[in-house]
């Protein structure tokens, strides 16, 4: 269980997370939508401690952070460190002996490659991989699809389904709505620093459907194509 009680967050005088409350329980995936800037991936990181926020954020794990598993949009790596260190380096940090990272390198990455020179979807198959090896209880994807091909998204999703089904706990954002669809057992949408509509699975797409309407409405007519 991860619980959210009253969580604010501020830049200056930009109210960026306002009073959020929120409950997430094991054995399901969460999604997380809003516009950009909506404060996605400020809700992400003040969960996994990496931003200050008034409010309490407490988990049925002891030290939270210690047990998750952060995936950001454009994943951080050294310069000078190849894909078997990375896995070798969060592996680590957990404590945890991995001597099969080849065997369990699904994605057929150059692991003696360094991650530094990766295309953005090999750095963001490498992160994801670094995280699942490391034995983490809460997941935290934030749009873990984008920039990844094809193969690799239907790989991903199996992966998100089997976290399910480990009873982990995954928090999930992606404008690529389908697959959310796919995924998620609630989409919760994120705006002006509130948590404004939570939908369950056979609600998705009158969601998709108010979305679609608020971003789009005129716009296309405006553009006057002919």
């Amino acid at each position: 269980m991860i619980q959210i009680e009253k969580l604010s967050k501020s830049y200056g005088t930009n109210d960026v997370l306002k009073q959020v409350s929120l409950r997430f329980e094991e054995g399901k995936v969460y999604g997380i939508v809003g516009e950009n800037g909506a404060g996605k991936t400020t809700f992400f990181r003040c969960i996994a401690e990496l931003e200050n926020y008034q409010g309490t954020i407490t988990s049925s794990k002891q030290q939270l952070k210690d047990h998750l598993g952060l995936l950001l949009t454009e994943p951080f790596f050294f310069s000078k460190i190849t894909g078997r260190e990375y896995i070798q380096l969060l592996c680590n940090a957990r404590s945890v002996s991995e001597t099969n990272i080849d065997e369990r390198n699904i994605f057929d990455l150059p692991l003696d490659q360094y991650a530094s020179t990766y295309s953005t979807g090999m750095k963001k198959k490498l992160a994801i991989t670094g995280l699942l090896l490391q034995g983490n209880s809460y997941f935290i994807l934030d749009e873990p699809f984008n920039g990844v091909d094809i193969q690799s998204n239907m790989i991903i999703t199996e992966i998100i389904l089997k976290l399910k089904s480990l009873n982990k706990i995954v928090l999930i954002s992606s404008h690529i709505f389908s697959t959310l669809k796919d995924t998620c057992d609630e989409i919760h949408l994120l705006k002006n620093g509130q948590f404004e509509t939570a939908v369950q699975k056979g609600q998705f797409h009158e969601l998709e459907a108010a979305m679609k309407d608020v971003s789009i409405g005129n716009k296309i007519d405006q553009l006057g194509l002919h």
